[in-house]
């Protein structure tokens, strides 16, 4: 007992006569971190699809730019008061490109939809290919409107937000949303496109990306350790729930936004059912992240103040924090999953759909799987994380 005491209030004297050194060790712990994410963006920036020359299959004689639109002529658009058809002609003025600075006119093809069609006014600024034929432009195509400066400013104001709010700790996230973009775009993508099994593929980059994300948090100490293992086993969790609970629903992946126009692409050998199911388990895995982190790192902030604690002590403590914290993620989810189909829930009710109807609905019953199943690895990943964190952080003591 004498021999606790001595070592309890050593401990004690050590945090009060050196404060700097324990955040200056916490700078070098998340340093790795920072320098593995640093090395990992350069890999995937140099690392390719497989589907460059997709991207890059431009006839010759083509090019798109960006244009502004100087004047509009409607006079060939048939409205129907709901839809419109015909076509626009737009004069445009060329930014870029080989024509940089020519003035032609463009035509705007309408096909009758809302979702695809779009309408120029004069002064906006649009994204147009340019058809031509030894050095004389023979047509002009209005592809869109040109965001992706609008897009950019975006995204740096968010930037400079995480920044100015968060110092160092915003640029560790800021790291950590460009590696997740990256991952996404360079390997779960073409991965997936070339017919690899997507609830593996899926798997490995969530747990990748936890272990990663959660590095530049904590640093590789134990706090990771306990974060990942508790979101980690959320995830997995999650994912046999995901399999059991779409074969058991009887849905296909063809319910996915753009699914068929991938199958109609080329890629009819896709298994998107084994896609959607990847996908419930990787849209809940951010929420799993956020809950783990929270929980290992009031464990551990308790730990700090009262370092006698037993194991059962500390994993106690972190199920009282997750109980608080696991309401409103569930929530977080069902918002996060129905924002997205608000207008399909207003045509049930304008159209006096009934209930029984409305849950059988093979769209409805995909989001209830998504929102229920992620709600399962939430509730799970609580009790794993504390036991976890309870676990490692208190593994030295006697």
């Amino acid at each position: 007992m004498k021999q606790f005491i001595k070592e309890y209030l050593s401990h004690r004297q050590k945090q009060k006569r050196n404060p700097l050194q324990s955040h200056r060790d916490e700078q070098k712990k998340t340093l790795l971190s920072v320098m593995v994410c640093f090395a990992l963006i350069i890999v995937l920036l140099l690392l390719p699809t497989g589907f460059e020359e997709a991207g890059a299959s431009v006839p010759e004689g083509q090019e798109r730019v960006a244009a502004k639109v100087l004047e509009v002529d409607d006079s060939n658009i048939k409205d129907t008061g709901l839809v419109k058809s015909g076509d626009q002609a737009c004069v445009v003025e060329l930014l870029q490109g080989t024509h940089k600075g020519e003035v032609y006119t463009g035509v705007n093809l309408l096909s009758g939809s809302l979702e695809q069609d779009k309408i120029f006014q004069a002064g906006d600024k649009a994204l147009v290919l340019v058809s031509s034929n030894e050095g004389d432009v023979n047509f002009v195509s209005m592809i869109d409107h040109y965001r992706i400066h609008y897009e950019i400013w975006l995204l740096l104001a968010f930037f400079l937000l995480l920044f100015i709010f968060a110092g160092l700790t915003g640029i560790r996230a800021i790291l950590s949303f460009i590696v997740t973009i990256l991952i996404i775009w360079k390997v779960l993508v073409p991965f997936c496109l070339k017919g690899y099994n997507g609830i593996l593929i899926g798997t490995i980059i969530t747990i990748i990306l936890t272990i990663l994300i959660i590095a530049l948090v904590f640093g590789f100490d134990k706090r990771c350790l306990a974060a990942s293992v508790g979101s980690i086993a959320g995830t997995l969790v999650t994912c046999a729930m995901g399999i059991f609970c779409t074969q058991l629903f009887h849905i296909h992946g063809a319910v996915m936004s753009f699914s068929e126009s991938l199958l109609y692409s080329g890629y009819q050998n896709l298994n998107l059912t084994e896609i959607y199911m990847a996908g419930i388990f990787i849209a809940s895995s951010g929420a799993l992240m956020d809950l783990s982190v929270d929980i290992t790192a009031a464990v551990h902030e308790i730990l700090e103040k009262r370092p006698e604690l037993s194991w059962f002590e500390a994993t106690k403590s972190g199920m009282q924090i997750g109980k608080a914290t696991m309401g409103t993620m569930t929530t977080t989810l069902l918002l996060a999953y129905s924002g997205g189909y608000i207008a399909l829930l207003m045509v049930f009710m304008a159209q006096g759909t009934p209930i029984i109807n409305i849950v059988n609905y093979k769209y409805v019953a995909a989001e209830i799987v998504h929102t229920i199943v992620g709600s399962f690895g939430l509730v799970l990943a609580a009790p794993f994380t504390a036991i976890a964190a309870g676990y490692f952080l208190t593994y030295k003591k006697k």
